[in-house]
Order: C-alpha cells, then structure tokens, then sequence
C-alpha cells in the first residue's frame, strides 16, 4: 500500500517509538511516521543470525497468514505488507491494554462484542492462543475491543479436516480467555459498584 510501508534505510529516522523491545526470540514492535499516518512494524533485524536469517522471517510468515485470513474483521489491524524478509507492517489502533481497572469505564456491549470477535476470527479459521494476555486485547479509541499480535496464531482453512479436528482444541484456549476476562470484568465492575461513592469514569491509561 502505498505511502504505508517505510523502507528499511527510513526506518530509524521514522520511528516515533519503541512500543515493545524484543528479546533474543522476540522482534521488535515500533510506531513508525510513514507517510499516510503512524503504523506499527514488527522487526527482527535486530536480533541474532538465526532469529533474523531463519526463525523470524518463518514466524512473521504465520503471523501474516493470520492476519491475512482476517481481513476486513474490524476488531483486527488490516495488515499493510512487508519491508523485507525481518519486518512487517500493520494499521497502527490506538488504545489501552485491557486490566480489570478499566471496568468501570467500559462499555456494556465490550465483553460480547469480544465473544463475538473470537467467534468470528474462529469462523475463518484462526484461533489466537495467547488472548489472556492483557497486552494483546487493547480497548480501541470507540471503547470497542482490538485484537492484536499473531504471533502464536494457529490458522487453518475453514471447512477442512483441521478446522474440523483440530482448531477446537486450540479454540478452548482462546475461550478460556475469554471466560477470563468475564469473570475479571465483571467482578471489578461489581467491586466498585458496591463501593461508597463508585461511579463510572474514565481510567489513566495502562
């Protein structure tokens, strides 16, 4: 796309920010200025021969796949294409990591708009493994949830043996996530609530 993807010699001048330094096996997650508006890409060029030559460039090839089979779910980043074999880039979605202090000022359609975004991302086949994970469920600008991070996706073709046999295994994951979030919600909802005073209101951000 156009005006989306900064090359690789831009990419230093770029980046607005370092949103997650990776370890020896992680990339790094920057917010770079490309010239449509900020995006986030996921580098491994940072990282050591084998992570960058050979485990990166495999990893980003799933995470991709998963992205690309969720194109058009609004609750997903639309991913934007490549700066080579170590780097990515998707839609930058601005928001805040999903914590049980954030109850009071969710919305009442956030948690089934959650399930329903789970249950749509297992209709085309994807189950996301890592959703429990409060940095990877952010709470979108609307007060809507943003799914993100990919990288440990399982994704298969819808209606084939895999979707059939094995994806229900690796959904009950991501619904024990979900069920997480249920019960972490709405407990701090009803915590405050019950308190002297509570009131909805807007929280700092994580």
């Amino acid at each position: 796309m156009a005006g989306r993807i900064p090359s690789r010699e831009s990419l230093h001048a770029r980046t607005l920010a370092v949103l997650n330094r990776g370890n020896r096996r992680n990339p790094d997650v920057l917010l770079v200025r490309a010239d449509a508006g900020p995006v986030v890409v996921k580098d491994f060029a940072p990282r050591g021969w084998w992570m960058r030559r050979l485990f990166g460039p495999w990893i980003h090839a799933r995470e991709i796949r998963a992205y690309r089979a969720l194109a058009g779910q609004p609750e997903v980043p639309r991913y934007l294409g490549r700066i080579d074999a170590q780097a990515f880039v998707v839609e930058y979605r601005p928001g805040q990591r999903l914590a049980g202090r954030l109850a009071p000022s969710l919305p009442p359609e956030f948690l089934p708009a959650l399930a329903r975004a789970m249950a749509d991302m297992h209709a085309r086949g994807v189950a996301h493994l890592d959703l429990s994970h409060r940095s990877n469920v952010l709470v979108g600008e609307d007060g809507l949830p943003v799914l993100i991070d990919f990288a440990s996706a399982v994704c298969v073709r819808p209606g084939g043996w895999a979707a059939r046999w094995l994806l229900p295994l690796f959904i009950r994951l991501d619904r024990r996530a979900l069920a997480k979030w249920q019960r972490k919600l709405g407990r701090q909802s009803a915590v405050r609530s019950m308190a002297p005073g509570g009131r909805r209101g807007a929280s700092r951000p994580t």
